[in-house]
């Protein structure tokens, strides 16, 4: 009897002992207060910041504002000297900004939170009684709370925004398989099994989202933005799958830097265009270079990037060339649209025809199969609609709910009817 309660007593002291989580000490505690002055270099979208002290290398963690009294919390990338600027490459609440006075703590817990100045939780990391004993800004750019055994519990390389840092990986898993940009999300770049798409989100139609462009490669199942040595010290960024990269060239080759590759990134910018930003160290003035554009004017694809246009234009030769409008091709301006359609009785608009034209709608996105007068009744059906493609060679049909940029190209079967009023 006397042996059993010994090894009860031992028992209950183990579970005791092994449901103690190690706490944060209290030097690594913080909480910090979003007001004081603001700093004084410059910021990526002409944005006022506030450093928090956070800082490894040329990245820290900052709360910035672009409009008054809305403030998102971000990691910055840059020495912030007078000649250079300070780019933001990942962002915690970009939906969700909070008012001055909001607070960031870091308790005993090992919680990250930020909240309004009255209490309300605005974004947290999750990890309340995970075992977190601390938090450190990498070298790499990646923010982390590690337990006592120095293992990541969280990183903020495991919830990207618009961008991922080098070493950074896109996964199959849940949210964290895409990027988004940061005008209200109207572009992704998603990763699927063997190919990352590119989608514009197309608010008419119920906010759908359409493919504009695909990279095709062996994703599975990650794809990770990737520096290393080329010849000498020469350095080249590409993307592939940790333990299926083969030797140069990679899966899919980015750029060639003309300094240390690895301190880049890729962004999903606002127009939707995939762009590197590389940043140099060294140097005090002009420090940041795009060195890698997804559309550009070299490889002749711009027309096919959905905002190339505005609102609406023919696009040729990379250059937004006419206004096409009912009574016929005018200049083309950024202030460039179609005309709008106020009534839904097919009696009070009409289609005028623009030939050897496409539309990103029609590369990648697969059509109907309708005869032209079918095609046609269902944009005049739909009040949404804009107009519709037709390609008379295939016929295929597709439904148009944002213009955008047209392709003008040689194939004359290529058709597109714009609605436009009778007056």
């Amino acid at each position: 009897m006397a042996l059993a309660s010994h090894i009860l007593i031992l028992l209950s002291l183990f579970l005791l002992i092994s449901l103690v989580r190690p706490q944060v000490p209290p030097m690594e505690q913080f909480r910090f207060l979003n007001n004081g002055d603001f700093g004084e270099s410059t910021v990526e979208y002409g944005a006022s910041y506030r450093d928090l002290g956070v800082i490894r290398n040329q990245f820290r963690l900052c709360f910035f504002n672009t409009t008054p009294n809305a403030f998102t919390l971000a990691i910055g990338m840059g020495t912030g000297s007078s000649d250079s600027i300070i780019r933001w490459v990942w962002q915690a609440n970009p939906q969700k900004p909070v008012q001055e006075e909001a607070s960031l703590s870091f308790g005993p817990e090992g919680n990250l939170v930020l909240a309004q100045p009255d209490g309300r939780v605005v974004w947290q990391t999750m990890t309340e009684n995970k075992g977190v004993i601390g938090l450190t800004m990498n070298e790499n750019g990646n923010l982390v709370l590690f337990d006592d055994g120095g293992w990541p519990v969280w990183q903020s390389f495991e919830f990207p925004t618009d961008t991922f840092l080098v070493g950074q990986s896109l996964t199959l898993d849940g949210s964290k398989n895409k990027l988004v940009s940061r005008n209200n999300g109207s572009y992704s770049l998603i990763l699927e099994p063997d190919r990352l798409v590119l989608n514009r989100l197309i608010p008419r139609s119920n906010n759908k989202s359409l493919v504009y462009h695909i990279i095709e490669g062996r994703f599975i199942p990650s794809a990770t933005l990737y520096s290393a040595k080329d010849q000498g010290t020469t350095t080249q960024l590409g993307l592939a799958t940790p333990g299926l990269r083969p030797e140069f060239p990679y899966k899919y080759f980015l750029a060639r830097p003309r300094f240390n590759a690895s301190q880049s990134f890729l962004r999903l910018d606002a127009d939707g265009n995939l762009r590197i930003y590389s940043f140099d160290s060294k140097v005090t003035f002009l420090a940041w270079e795009v060195t890698f554009e997804l559309f550009n004017h070299d490889n002749n694809n711009e027309c096919w990037l959905p905002s190339k246009c505005g609102a609406f234009g023919i696009c040729e030769d990379n250059q937004c060339v006419a206004c096409p409008l009912g009574v016929g091709l005018m200049g083309w301006s950024k202030a460039c649209k179609p005309k709008k359609v106020k009534s839904c009785d097919p009696k009070s608009f009409h289609y005028y025809r623009l030939g050897g034209v496409e539309h990103f709608m029609t590369k990648y996105n697969v059509g109907l199969a309708l005869g032209e007068s079918k095609c046609r009744g269902l944009c005049s059906g739909d009040c949404k609609c804009l107009g519709y493609f037709y390609d008379k060679s295939s016929f295929k049909c597709w439904i148009s709910y944002e213009l955008g940029t047209l392709v003008k190209v040689s194939d004359s079967r290529k058709v597109a009817y714009i609605k436009t009023p009778n007056v």
